[in-house]
């Protein structure tokens, strides 16, 4: 996966709280098992109409916030089913970053297995956030992930913890079976001295 360092880019304020899985990506679309669909199953019912046209007030219809690659969102976000299209969904759209006051645990991990950079800030500095999105001319901030901050539109500096195993691998670049390779070389000494103890297991 692609490595996360920093980014300066268009956020999108979604303060709804409680935006499930099935909402940022509908069961319909999770019939394949490639990635295939996925970017026009991203909020599908809630970013469109019945008769397909766009619904005026979605926040990523609006013209501000089409390019956006950050999204601030309310708490729990990517609660529901575990469902990891949801991050794939997310990712075709070309979102790298979230930040909110709280996400679902497993949509958390998915996020960081993935690319994603999930930031976790406190709720009065969320909402302050989606504010400043919602009436600064800018819409761009910048997440400086080795610092571990935030440069809001007007210039605030906001601060935020990461665990720092979840912080490497974002910054290297590495998914689960690239972190497992990391260790690769006392991996094949287990493997020379398992087999050698265990013959007929080979």
């Amino acid at each position: 996966m692609s490595q996360f360092t920093k980014l300066t880019a268009v956020a999108a304020p979604m303060p709804a709280s409680n935006i499930d899985t099935d909402i940022i990506m509908p069961k319909a679309f999770l019939k394949r098992i490639d990635k295939e669909g996925l970017l026009d199953g991203l909020f599908h019912d809630v970013r469109l109409n019945k008769d397909g046209n766009e619904r005026k007030n979605f926040v990523l219809n609006k013209e501000e916030f089409r390019s956006a690659e950050i999204l601030v969102t309310g708490p729990n976000f990517g609660c529901g089913s575990s469902r990891e299209h949801a991050v794939w969904g997310l990712q075709k759209r070309g979102i790298r970053c979230l930040i909110g006051s709280s996400f679902a645990g497993i949509f958390f991990d998915n996020c960081a297995n993935n690319g994603i950079l999930a930031i976790v800030i406190e709720p009065d500095c969320a909402s302050s956030l989606m504010q400043e999105l919602s009436t600064n001319e800018s819409k761009s901030i910048t997440i400086d992930l080795e610092a571990q901050t935030i440069k809001t539109p007007s210039g605030t500096v906001i601060a935020f913890d990461i665990e720092p195993s979840r912080k490497e691998k974002l910054l290297k670049g590495l998914d689960p079976v690239g972190l497992t390779l990391k260790s690769k070389d006392k991996i094949k000494k287990f493997e020379e001295k398992y087999f050698k103890q265990f013959p007929w297991l080979a």
